[in-house]
C-alpha cells in the first residue's frame, strides 16, 4: 500500500513538473542547439540553410556595424551599470530608516523597474527627450534653447543610459534587505569609537554588502547587455541617428528579422553569449579581492 502511494506521489509530482520541463526543452534547450546549428549556415527563413562553416563568425569582425554596435553596447554598460548599483545603494540607504511613509516611498522608487523593460516606457521616454517634450520645456524655463536628445548622435546614446539608470528599483530591494541584515550592534561600537556616518558606511556597511554588490553587478551586467526595448522605440528600430544608439541585441535583430540573415545573427548571438560569459568570468576572477564573506 505504502509503496502504491509513493509510486502515486512521485507520479503527481512529474506531473507538476512537465510543464517546466516542457519549457525547457522546448523554449531553451532545443533554440539554442538550432541557433548553434544555423550559426554555421546561411539561412534566410524563407530557403533551406547552406552549410558556411566558420563563415559568419569570420565575416562579423569584418562588418563595421558589427564593431560600431559593440563599441555602443561597452560604452552602455560601463556607463550605466555603475550609476545604476551606485544610486540604487543611496536610495536603499536613505529609505533603510523607519520613518513614517518610508514603505510608499520604497513602492515608489521600485515602480519604475516594473515598467522600464515596456514598450510603453520607451515611447513616453521618446517623447520627454524629444525636441518639444519635458527636457526641454524645463530647460526653457531657465532660458536654455534645448535639442533634440533623441536625434542628435552625440546624446542619443545618453538618454538611453538615463532610462537604464532610472531603473534601480530591483538592485535597491537586494540592498534594502542586505542592509537590514547588518547587526546594530557594529554601528554603535563605532559611534563609540568616534566614528562619523561617512566613516561607518566605507568602514562597515559597505564591506558586508560587497556579497550582494557582487551579485548585483553580474545581474545588472546580463541584463545591460541584453538591453533591446529602448533602443528599438527611442531609434525606430534603426539604432540611429549615425548608428549612435545601435545595441548588440538590436543590431541581431535588424540582421535576423529585417534583412534576413538568420544564419548571420545567431552567430552574433552565440558571439553575444561569449562576451557575457567572458565579462561574468572577470567579475568571478577579482570577487577574491574584493568580495567578503562572514
Amino acid at each position: 500500500m505504502r509503496k502504491h502511494l509513493t509510486n502515486h506521489n512521485e507520479l503527481i509530482g512529474h506531473i507538476f513538473l512537465l510543464p517546466w520541463i516542457l519549457g525547457l526543452f522546448g523554449l531553451t534547450l532545443f533554440p539554442m542547439i538550432a541557433s548553434l546549428y544555423l550559426s554555421f549556415t546561411h539561412y534566410d527563413l524563407l530557403t533551406p540553410a547552406r552549410w558556411a562553416g566558420l563563415g559568419n563568425y569570420i565575416q562579423l569582425f569584418g562588418d563595421p556595424k558589427f564593431l560600431k554596435s559593440l563599441g555602443v553596447t561597452f560604452r552602455f554598460v560601463l556607463i550605466s551599470v555603475p550609476f545604476q548599483l551606485a544610486f540604487a545603494l543611496l536610495v536603499a540607504v536613505v529609505l533603510k530608516r523607519n520613518r513614517r511613509g518610508v514603505r510608499i516611498y520604497r513602492a515608489i522608487y521600485y515602480l519604475p523597474s516594473l515598467f522600464g523593460g515596456s514598450v510603453a516606457v520607451a515611447i513616453l521616454w521618446r517623447r520627454i527627450f524629444g525636441k518639444d517634450g519635458l527636457v526641454n520645456l524645463v530647460l526653457g524655463w531657465f532660458g536654455i534653447k534645448g535639442v533634440s536628445w533623441i536625434t542628435t548622435p552625440s546624446t542619443a546614446l545618453t538618454t538611453l543610459i538615463i532610462l537604464a539608470i532610472w531603473q534601480f528599483g530591483s538592485s535597491m530591494v537586494i540592498f534594502l534587505a542586505s542592509l537590514k541584515q547588518i547587526p546594530q550592534d557594529y554601528y554603535e561600537a563605532a559611534s563609540i569609537d568616534g566614528a562619523g556616518k561617512v566613516r561607518q558606511f566605507f568602514s562597515i556597511t559597505l564591506p558586508l554588502l560587497t556579497p550582494m554588490v557582487f551579485f548585483n553587478v553580474v545581474m545588472t551586467i546580463i541584463s545591460s547587455f541584453q538591453s533591446f526595448t529602448p533602443s528599438y522605440i527611442v531609434s525606430g528600430g534603426t539604432g540611429g541617428p549615425l548608428d549612435a544608439t545601435l545595441l548588440y541585441s538590436l543590431y541581431i535583430y535588424i540582421k535576423g528579422f529585417t534583412q534576413f540573415q538568420m544564419g548571420y545573427a545567431s552567430a552574433m548571438a552565440w558571439m553575444l553569449l561569449f562576451i557575457i560569459g567572458a565579462f561574468t568570468g572577470l567579475i568571478f576572477l577579482s570577487a577574491k579581492r574584493w568580495v567578503f564573506y562572514e
